[in-house]
């Protein structure tokens, strides 16, 4: 496709800037919940509340961002998503109260649901020789979101908790500038199609592509891959202040070396490991080691031993984008906007359940009743066992 490179770039531009968004609130989250409230067990579930709400409202929207994108195509609902997120990123900048800055973070959540039409977008411009790197270069603009956030987050919210919002407020209003002069439609007209209504519906999304036999195995792993992937953006924070007595630039620097290690798994690892093993048994090898990492993050006794597992587990990094194209390539190109958006939801659904059952997990077996064994790492046990569970189902399933 011409200028199917610039909407590339574009699309990872757009998924860098969201997760940069996303990253740049994270380490000071706690401190930012502080302002409203002083009870540490209240930080604490506002902490988890307020990481589900976004997802929440992503998990509404995915849907029908996807039908929009469907109809119209991708590129005037991403720029729209955009213009919409940077003004909203202002208004939490000042918010004077919980009740508006929760209001701005509903907000964030529905614009960054176009998440789902920067996947279609990729499907759109992408081939079978090419869109497991596609995919990758998108975890890869994930993880590079993730450095860069933190990073920014942990230097600004020195400065007043106002700026590091400020800063992915002028971030995504650029990028709306750039995606106007620069962004190619990826979708042409005779490709497009009406919106069903029922189909902006999450829950008809989700039925839907459920009932095909033939996806169902990979939607559940995706699923799975989903609820463990959300422990690290839900408890790492509280985790490690609580059992490491890490700084808020301790946390930005550790979650940047997270960033750092995923968009070296999945921009250039992708390119290396899954045409030597395969996209099915990159999955089930990805599965096994996130089940191991996760073991492990629970077992880790020294903050040192954070870095180490994380550098050991950044190969198994590589199975996601695998998945995502072993999905995609079994669904027809006119159904890719309704397909990502049925991802998005997933994943979405996964970021509202983790936060609230992790965040309880820490809360209840790092101070636990008497009688009650102190197990603070119970939140990676829950992601371990919950990546088993994706390893037997990829396992028994045959390569397609």
């Amino acid at each position: 496709m011409k200028n199917s490179k610039a909407g590339i770039w574009f699309i990872f531009i757009t998924v860098t800037l969201d997760m940069i968004g996303l990253g740049l609130v994270i380490p000071s989250l706690p401190d930012i919940m502080r302002r409203f409230v002083s009870s540490e067990t209240s930080v604490s579930e506002y902490f988890g509340y307020f990481i589900s709400v976004y997802a929440l409202m992503q998990f509404l929207a995915s849907p029908l961002l996807g039908a929009l994108s469907d109809r119209f195509g991708r590129r005037s609902i991403l720029l729209v998503s955009l213009l919409v997120a940077g003004l909203d990123y202002i208004l939490m900048a000042f918010a004077p109260t919980l009740g508006i800055l929760f209001a701005g973070r509903v907000i964030a959540g529905l614009t960054g649901a176009n998440i789902t039409v920067a996947m279609a977008y990729i499907a759109d411009v992408s081939d079978d020789k090419n869109r497991s790197a596609n995919f990758g270069m998108v975890g890869a603009a994930f993880g590079l979101g993730f450095i860069i956030g933190p990073a920014i987050g942990g230097l600004l919210g020195h400065f007043g908790p106002q700026y590091p919002f400020l800063a992915a407020a002028g971030l995504n209003l650029l990028n709306f500038l750039f995606g106007l002069f620069i962004l190619p439609e990826s979708l042409p007209q005779e490709m497009r199609r009406k919106i069903d209504l029922r189909k902006t519906n999450p829950l008809h999304s989700l039925v839907t592509v459920f009932r095909s036999k033939h996806l169902l195995a990979l939607l559940l792993v995706y699923f799975f891959f989903q609820l463990g992937g959300q422990t690290h953006p839900s408890i790492w924070t509280l985790y490690t202040e609580t059992r490491f007595h890490w700084t808020t630039s301790q946390v930005g620097l550790s979650l940047a070396a997270v960033g750092l290690l995923s968009a070296i798994a999945q921009g250039w690892l992708t390119r290396l490991v899954i045409p030597k093993l395969g996209e099915h048994r990159t999955v089930v090898i990805g599965a096994f080691g996130y089940a191991v990492s996760f073991a492990l993050f629970g077992l880790a006794t020294e903050g040192w031993m954070m870095y180490v597992i994380l550098v050991g587990s950044a190969i198994f990094w590589v199975a996601p984008p695998a998945l995502q194209s072993l999905i995609s390539h079994n669904t027809p190109p006119q159904e890719q906007g309704e397909l990502q958006g049925s991802l998005v939801s997933l994943a979405s659904l996964a970021a509202i359940i983790t936060p609230l059952v992790t965040t309880k997990l820490f809360a209840h077996f790092s101070a636990p009743p008497e009688g009650v064994p102190s197990i603070p790492g119970a939140p990676y046990f829950f992601a371990a066992i919950i990546c088993m569970i994706s390893w037997a189902i990829m396992a028994r399933r045959k390569a397609s």
